[in-house]
């Protein structure tokens, strides 16, 4: 057999095997079949070099599969390697080759896919996209059996443009292509009813940008040409009543011609019976036709109409699929709608979205990545639930629910990383449940992130096997309440060391909720509002801004004015009621929410001789959550002999401004925790990010003296500033932490998160906790350095008791006697920085 006899002999199997393994996928969506595919066909490239008369197919059917993991698993490389084979190919395509304009839209279409990617959106992807596609189109003139695809690829990708950048040019280029597309899709062509209610959609998008009447009237006669290409059966059916729904439903809101209303109402009741249960859009068209039918119900004073409306909203509470962001969209609409209709089932439609927020971020398996997408759909839920259920007395189920929303990320992430360990560990079934659910969850966020029609089956089937998984898992001893939030029984034992205070702030009341370890939450109603909590808010942000920068007495007396509002308003009806229930000097811990995250609780008081402020009374500590709280109690201290502390230092970050007292700080720590655990200073030049994050992953205690950078804007940014760079959120969440204690952070704004979602406490003392310190100091606003130099000093006096042992339990009282012997000698605002959260 000669040499290329051989090559073919060889080439042929894994050819054609390829190929099947990729129609096997395409048919089963075994994604095993696609890696050995991929495999397969870059074995077959290698036996195609360069000069190869067949090299471009190899080219090409590695690009295919690639892009199909790409759309399987969302891993960005794929998508890369498929546009640098589709160059490769086009490139063995030159002017002339009767497959140039194949080539040409292959790339342009993966450039596309790859502008609309949220994590690498690049514009200049898209702006080439354009430029191949018109080029394909060039290629293939009117009688072209192809020139209907290239007529809608070049005006999908202009369209995508047009929605990103808002260029009127590209809106009416796109409109034309439609037009032309549709002349060459005649009556009876397969195409004509998509290209119909294409062009009606875009007519809809330049009546919106320029507001011309017969664009709507244009859109509205296309879209019931499409609905007539469009019988009972057809796949495009549901769509097409949809959008000729959507387009009289525009009109109406115009002109407020009721047939136009009448008719939208009826085409949406077409819709829906085309979206039964566990249909991908059902929630969507239960959401869009009680819209309408509440809209006719106002303007006609029909309640039959309204009662309709939440009869089908009822419908939500029991999905048959997995959440989608449509679902808590539709969700959220009821709220909106109970509310303003003062409807009883408000209280069903706050449980049924925080029950869908719960179960969507399941999916998502948290992480920074869906941050903007989770704290989008959460925004004031949570507190408004609160309030809700606070109207209706049930107080027990108002903890339930703020807890449910609220520090969502931080809460997934250790809801999953525990219970997905223990239950990798609990033998062969459950290592196998383990693997079987991630591998799901991938599969299932991968098909929402890309969720359209055309995925509604596969979202179907996906959600079967993902249902199907945990409900297994939940029959396993002790895996009964596996990813679902806990009771208020559970929450409970948050208050086994003192009471846990919910200082709740909606627009609807502002509360506060005292939980006991044993009896039922009392109820204090607070006489403030939520607008003025946020002013509050506001006025003490813009002050310790300025912290450090002017006088001091001008600045702590405007600081007593604010302590002493949050006192009269929020602080002392709380202690009027605690002194009932627990004695002086006994431990509290506060567990804000909305605006009052912002405001320091701890330091509240009158401010008057004769008359004692808070830490008088009671010693404070805060919590993100109750959840948070529980976990720090239930992981059980080490043996102190093998416990480790280091203390690391950064006076001198690359780029920022010097501290002066950082070394002394050190020292102070080392001469009082050497003599009682293995201590490790790490500073200067070995005080780098790689450094720091070692030195998290192998020690217990920890302090942590340099600059704190948050960044309220992209809150997992925020960091500490070491030597070479900062050590941010995301790499704390990172490092591997052995038994975590405690956390000293002598830096500045170390509780500050994200501006706009103060309730998910993403913030570099939080991330401590949840991360796994059981007890962590942290600061709300700016440090001085020689101020924090003598608070270290006082506070580690404090923190060994009498037998020379360190607890990470003396933390909070450590710190109030170390405030408390500081008083005359520091500034107001530097007295009340610090605040101590966990145990």
């Amino acid at each position: 057999m000669t040499t290329r006899g051989k090559q073919l002999f060889l080439q042929f199997p894994k050819m054609m095997l390829a190929i099947s393994l990729v129609c096997r996928f395409q048919q089963r969506s075994i994604v095993s079949d696609l890696d050995e595919a991929i495999n397969l066909h870059r074995a077959a490239l290698q036996l195609r070099p360069t000069g190869h008369p067949h090299r471009f197919s190899s080219l090409n059917d590695l690009a295919i599969a690639l892009l199909l993991r790409f759309q399987e698993r969302r891993v960005l490389s794929d998508l890369d390697d498929a546009i640098k084979l589709h160059r490769a190919t086009l490139a063995l395509h030159p002017p002339g080759h009767p497959c140039r304009p194949i080539s040409l839209s292959n790339l342009a279409g993966s450039l596309r896919n790859r502008s609309m990617q949220l994590e690498r959106r690049i514009l200049s992807d898209l702006d080439e996209a354009i430029n191949l596609h018109r080029a394909a189109l060039a290629l293939c003139p009117t009688d072209h059996p192809h020139r209907v695809v290239s007529l809608n690829n070049l005006a999908m990708s202009l369209g995508n443009r047009f929605h990103h950048q808002g260029i009127p040019l590209d809106l009416d280029e796109v409109i034309e292509l439609h037009r032309d597309a549709l002349v060459l899709c005649p009556p009876g062509h397969p195409l004509r009813s998509s290209f119909l209610y294409n062009l009606a959609n875009r007519l809809l998008d330049k009546f919106e940008q320029r507001n011309v009447l017969s664009d709507l009237d244009e859109a509205i006669h296309h879209n019931r040409a499409a609905l007539a290409n469009s019988p009972v059966g057809h796949p495009d059916r549901c769509a097409s009543l949809q959008n000729l729904a959507s387009s009289l439903g525009v009109r109406f809101q115009q002109r407020e011609i009721l047939s136009d209303l009448d008719e939208e109402i009826e085409l949406r009741r077409g819709v829906l019976v085309l979206c039964p249960p566990g249909h991908f859009h059902r929630s969507t068209s239960l959401r869009s036709l009680a819209l309408s039918l509440q809209y006719r119900s106002k303007r006609q004073d029909q309640t039959s109409d309204m009662d309709e409306a939440f009869r089908l909203y009822s419908q939500l509470s029991q999905p048959s699929h997995s959440v989608s962001r449509n679902d808590i969209r539709a969700a959220e609409c009821w709220i909106a709608s109970a509310e303003q209709a003062k409807h009883g089932s408000a209280l069903v439609a706050y449980q049924t979205t925080l029950k869908f927020l719960d179960q969507y971020v399941a999916v998502l398996a948290s992480s920074s990545n869906h941050f903007n997408a989770v704290k989008g759909a959460t925004s004031s839920i949570a507190m408004d639930a609160f309030s809700c259920c606070v109207r209706y007395s049930t107080l027990m189920t108002a903890v339930e629910l703020v807890e449910q929303g609220r520090a969502v990320l931080w809460t997934q992430l250790a809801r999953f990383r525990t219970p997905l360990d223990e239950l990798s560990a609990s033998g062969d079934t459950g290592e196998a449940l383990a693997e079987e659910f991630k591998k799901l969850s991938i599969r299932l966020r991968s098909v929402f992130d890309a969720a359209t029609e055309d995925q509604s089956s596969q979202i179907r089937q996906l959600t079967m096997q993902w249902a199907d998984v945990v409900s297994r898992i939940r029959l396993l001893h002790n895996f009964s309440r596996f990813l679902l939030p806990p009771l208020f029984s559970d929450l409970q034992k948050a208050a086994e060391d003192g009471p846990v205070i919910i200082v709740n702030a909606s627009k609807y009341s502002c509360d506060a909720l005292i939980v006991m370890s044993t009896q039922d939450p009392i109820l204090i109603p607070l006489d403030i509002t939520l607008a003025e909590v946020s002013e509050l808010s506001s006025e003490f942000q813009s002050l310790t801004a300025r912290v450090g920068s002017s006088d001091h007495r001008l600045e702590s007396h405007k600081i007593v004015g604010i302590l002493r509002n949050i006192w009269s308003r929020i602080v002392s009806p709380v202690v009027g009621a605690l002194r009932e229930l627990i004695v002086h000097g006994s431990r509290i811990w506060w567990c804000p929410t909305a605006g009052f995250t912002m405001l320091p609780l701890h330091a509240a008081g009158p401010y008057e001789k004769k008359r004692h402020n808070l830490s008088h009374f009671y010693v404070s500590s805060y919590t993100p959550t109750l959840a948070a709280l529980i976990r720090a109690r239930q992981r059980v201290s080490q043996d102190a002999s093998v416990q480790h502390f280091v203390a690391v230092g950064q006076g001198n970050p690359e780029g920022g401004k010097e501290l002066r007292c950082v070394a002394a700080e050190l020292a102070i720590v080392a001469e009082r925790v050497e003599p009682i655990l293995s201590f490790t200073s790490l500073a200067d030049n070995d005080a780098t990010v790689r450094g720091a994050s070692d030195a998290f992953s192998r020690n217990q205690w920890l302090h942590l003296a340099c600059h704190g950078m948050p960044n309220r804007k992209q809150p997992f940014e925020s960091s500490f500033a070491m030597r070479d760079g900062p050590f941010t959120i995301k790499d704390i969440i990172r490092s591997r932490l052995q038994n975590p204690e405690f956390a000293f952070l002598s830096a500045c704004h170390t509780t500050v998160g994200d501006e706009s979602s103060p309730d998910e406490a993403i913030n570099l003392a939080a991330a401590m906790q949840f991360s796994g310190f059981r007890s962590v100091i942290g600061s709300m606003w700016s440090v001085d350095d020689e101020v924090a130099r003598q608070v270290v000093t006082a506070f580690y006096d404090n923190m060994v008791d009498g037998s020379g042992r360190l607890d990470c339990r003396r933390a909070a009282a450590a710190l109030h006697n170390a405030v408390k012997s500081l008083r005359k000698k520091i500034p107001l605002e530097q007295q009340i920085v610090f605040i101590h959260i966990g145990v």
